[in-house]
């Protein structure tokens, strides 16, 4: 449930803004791969550092990031 939430997130606030699955990739330090796997509709259990480097590049903390998808 709650990687669902994350994925969920992270694909409408973010992704889907960006210009495309490879910039953001690229803009988050992270590999394209797993901006498609955040994207599945099964959604994916992103790894802790993962979503570290995610929020790193987004100037946000984990704990902020957790307070977003609550709200």
């Amino acid at each position: 449930m709650i990687n669902k939430k994350i994925c969920n997130y992270i694909s409408k606030q973010w992704i889907e803004k960006s210009k495309s699955n490879r910039s953001f990739a690229i803009e988050h330090n992270i590999d394209e791969k797993t901006v498609r796997k955040i994207l599945s509709a099964d959604g994916y259990n992103v790894p802790v550092k993962t979503l570290q480097k995610i929020c790193e590049s987004r100037e946000i903390s984990l704990s902020h990031f957790f307070e977003l998808i609550d709200s």
